[in-house]
Formats: C-alpha cells, structure tokens, sequence
C-alpha cells in the first residue's frame, strides 16, 4: 500500500450516518471546509435529509447514482456499517472512499473528528495511500430463477433466522461437494470481513492483501466443522436442505428470507472497492487498537 492517490480532486460527496446527530457537526465542518477550498461539494440524499443544515453547504444534493457519476471521491462520516452500506452502492462507480470514524469500532474509518481537516489537506495534496479490498457477489436462485443478485463488502451469511433450531445446508466449492453442515448457519467472508461477524464466530483474521475468502460455521453441530480459507477466484454454492426455512444476509444491510432447495452462489464480484488512509495508516496498529492486543491484563 505504497501508491498515492494523486488524481485530481474537484468534486466531493459527503456521506454521513443516517439518523445521527452525532455527525452533523463533522458533517457541516467538512463541507465548509471542503468550500472554502475550491471543491464542489455534493451531498447523499438520505444524509440531507436527516441533517437539514447541511443542505446549506451542499453545491447540490443528489442520490447514489448521481454522486457516483459525479463525485471523484467520497468521504463517509458515521461507523463502518455506513462505510459498508456506501461501498456497495459506489461499487460501481468506482469512487474511493476516505472514512471519519463517529461510529463505536471503526475498523475502516480511519480519520478522527479532529484528523478531518488535515485529512482533506493531505487528499488534496495527493498524500492519502491507496488500498483496495475485493468484494462479493452473491446470486440467490430457486428453481433455476435468479432471485435477486447483492454485493457484499463483508461477508454473506446463511443463517436459522428466527426458528429455535439448526438448519442443514450442503456445501460446494467450484462445484465439489464439499461437506452437509448442520449448524446454526455459515458466514462467507472477505479479508476485510474477517474482523466483522466472522471473527465472532472464530474465524480467521485475513490480512486485506491475502486473496481469499473464509468460510465460518456458525455454532455446527460437529466440532470438526472448522473455518477454512479458499482463494479469492474459488466459486462457493449453499443449498438450503428440507424442510428449513433461512435467511440470508448481505453485509447486514439487506436480507433474504429463502426456503429449502434455494442455492446462494458467491464469487468474488466484478468490482474493486478503493480506500483511502492517511500516510500514517497501519493494519497491524489498527488491530492492536480495536482489538486491544497491547492492552495490559487486569491485576497486572
């Protein structure tokens, strides 16, 4: 991660947690910011209207689309799950994505309200550091018809939904059977979702750079059940068994309910989302910190 993002910068979208008041302030202070620096400033739709004010401050306000086909990047004020929710509706569009951190953890949010305006200063000078994480693509079918096709930052996740009971689901990869797992669920996850759910549910931390994807049982019914990791160009196919009932999830942001015999595909997508990180960025301090690997045992 030693390129520099160094391509003009002109156009600004502001993307902010939805119903937060917690980002109005950073929200508001950026756009006057970003103004008083000669950069038009866009502003997501949803983010104008739960923050009124910052309408003000906006050269326009526009839906996803729009700021995809406008902006040429992106800077996301709220947690990851805002960071996740705009990742996949700019997927698209290419657009990189700079992320200030109001949320609780922020494994991907790496600017502090009061690194926000040194942060603009360093994208504008082409200082912040380009980091690209790989993404899913997850097609639900049922009876040889494509429900519905989602992209997922994190991960994709089956699980039991609401019924008091495990489900069975068959497994293959690239067509290879691979096990029947019966179990509470399974998560597919990307390397920047192995820190997410996936890690909850002991699996493994994949460094961004690694090319693969985990697969994580949830709670299985046999403990040889363990979490493997397969390669990024790897195809895995779910087959919900008779006679479960399941959910499918797509980063947390949407789900599926899905009935026995639906199968969900899921292959590394088409597109590349694109990060950007202050010079100082570093994945193995931000895990020392968000997972307070330095912290010092209590009674010590």
């Amino acid at each position: 991660m030693n390129e520099a993002y160094n391509k003009p910068v002109n156009t600004v979208a502001l993307i902010g947690k939805f119903r937060s008041a917690d980002v109005s302030e950073p929200l508001l202070a950026l756009a006057a910011y970003l103004r008083q620096k000669g950069i038009k400033v866009l502003v997501e739709e949803g983010t104008a209207t739960s923050i009124e004010a910052v309408r003000s401050q906006a050269d326009a306000v526009l839906a996803y689309p729009d700021l995809g086909a406008q902006a040429d990047v992106a800077i996301v004020v709220g947690g990851d799950g805002t960071m996740l929710d705009a990742a996949r509706r700019l997927a698209e569009h290419d657009v990189p994505l700079v992320g200030v951190n109001v949320g609780r953890v922020g494994f991907m949010t790496d600017l502090s309200r009061d690194e926000m305006r040194p942060g603009v200063d360093a994208l504008l000078a082409g200082q912040l550091l380009v980091e690209r994480r790989f993404m899913l693509q997850a097609s639900v079918t049922r009876n040889g018809q494509v429900l519905r096709t989602e992209l997922a930052l994190n991960d994709v996740v089956l699980n039991r939904g609401e019924i008091g009971r495990m489900i069975e689901l068959e497994l293959k990869v690239d067509g290879e059977f691979l096990y029947v797992l019966r179990a509470d669920g399974l998560i597919i996850a990307t390397p920047t979702g192995s820190t997410a759910y996936a890690l909850s549910a002991n699996g493994p931390i994949l460094h961004p750079s690694v090319p693969g994807i985990a697969i994580v049982p949830l709670c299985p019914h046999a403990l040889s059940n363990r979490p493997i990791t397969i390669g990024d160009h790897n195809v895995v196919e779910m087959t919900l068994l008779p006679p479960n009932e399941a959910l499918v999830h797509f980063d947390g942001q949407s789900m599926l309910v899905i009935a026995a015999g639906d199968t969900i595909r899921v292959e590394r997508a088409p597109y590349t989302l694109t990060l950007l990180h202050p010079a100082s960025y570093s994945y193995f301090s931000m895990l020392r910190d968000k997972l307070h690997w330095s912290a010092v045992p209590r009674g010590s």
